[in-house]
C-alpha cells in the first residue's frame, strides 16, 4: 500500500519507523493478520515482525487477541493518534517535572543575571512560550493587546487563554475584533475586555516588569518575531502606552 509523502513524514514524525509504518499500512489494507501474514505482505523480515508489532501495540496503533497464532487488528488512525499524543503528553509531563526538579533548584541557586534585558524571539512555538512563561511568573496584573493580523498568536492563543483560567490577577485584554473579544469575555468573566480599530501591533505586559511585543511576519515574509524585556524602563513605557489605548477603546458587554 503506497501513501503520500507528506503522509509519510507525518507518521515518522509520529515515531513511527519504516518498519512499524509498513506492517501498519499492512493491517489497514488487509485487516486482522498474523505475524506471519504481516511479514508477508508488508516485506518486513519474519524475525523482525514481532517486535516491530509489540511496538506498534505498546504505541497504540495496534491490538492483538489471544488466539494461536494470535492476529494484530490495525486501530482508526484517529484514535492511533489520540492515544499516542495521550503517551506523549504524558511523557512529556513526567520529563517536566524531573527536570526542573532537579535543574531549576541549580539555576536558582546561582542568583546571578547571565542574561540581556532585551531579547529577539524568533518562531510561533518560542513566541508563544514566552508568553506562556510571562503568565506563569505574573503576580497581580496581565494586559494583553491583540490585533487580529496578529497571526503568531492567534494560532495559539486558545492554549494561551486557557492558562488565563486560573490566575488569580487583574487581566486586560483588548482586541480589534468585537466578535473575538465577546467569545473571549463569555469564557473568561473576569477579564476586562476591549476592542479598538487601528491597532498597528500587539504586546503583553505582565506586573509592569517584563513586555513582549509581537512583530508578526515581515513583507519579505520572514519568519514571526517579538521582543522580549524585562527592562523596568520599557515595562513601564510599554504600559503607560497601552493605557492610553485603553482608554479610548469600547467595552464589550
Amino acid at each position: 500500500m503506497e501513501i503520500g509523502q507528506k503522509a509519510l513524514e507525518a507518521l515518522q514524525k509520529q515515531g513511527l519507523s519504516d518498519y512499524e509504518i509498513k506492517s501498519y499500512l499492512s493491517l489497514l489494507q488487509n485487516g486482522a493478520q498474523t505475524a506471519a501474514e504481516v511479514s508477508k505482505y508488508s516485506s518486513v523480515p519474519y524475525s523482525k515482525v514481532y517486535e516491530v508489532l509489540g511496538r506498534l501495540e505498546q504505541k497504540g496503533w495496534v491490538e492483538s487477541d489471544m488466539g494461536r497464532p494470535s492476529k494484530y487488528y490495525p486501530k482508526p488512525p484517529d484514535v492511533a493518534l489520540q492515544s499516542n499524543r495521550m503517551q506523549r503528553e504524558n511523557e512529556y509531563r513526567m520529563y517536566e517535572e524531573v527536570i526542573t526538579a532537579e535543574l531549576m533548584p541549580i539555576y536558582e541557586k546561582r542568583g546571578i543575571k547571565e542574561r540581556p534585558e532585551v531579547w529577539i524571539v524568533k518562531g510561533e512555538f518560542n513566541i508563544i512560550g514566552k508568553v506562556n512563561e510571562m503568565i506563569d511568573n505574573c503576580r497581580s496584573e496581565l494586559m494583553l493587546a491583540l490585533p487580529e493580523e496578529q497571526g503568531t498568536f492567534t494560532k495559539g492563543a486558545n492554549e494561551v487563554f486557557q492558562k488565563l483560567f486560573g490566575k488569580e490577577v487583574r487581566i486586560s485584554v483588548l482586541l480589534s475584533n468585537p466578535s473575538t473579544g465577546k467569545r473571549l469575555r463569555n469564557a473568561l468573566p473576569r477579564a476586562e475586555v476591549r476592542v479598538r480599530d487601528g491597532m498597528f501591533g500587539g504586546g503583553i505586559v505582565s506586573d509592569a516588569k517584563q513586555v513582549m511585543l509581537l512583530l508578526g511576519k515581515s513583507s519579505e515574509g520572514s519568519p514571526h518575531m517579538a521582543i522580549w524585556a524585562d527592562h523596568p524602563g520599557l515595562a513601564m513605557f510599554a504600559r503607560s502606552y497601552f493605557e492610553s489605548l485603553w482608554s479610548s477603546s469600547k467595552p464589550v458587554l
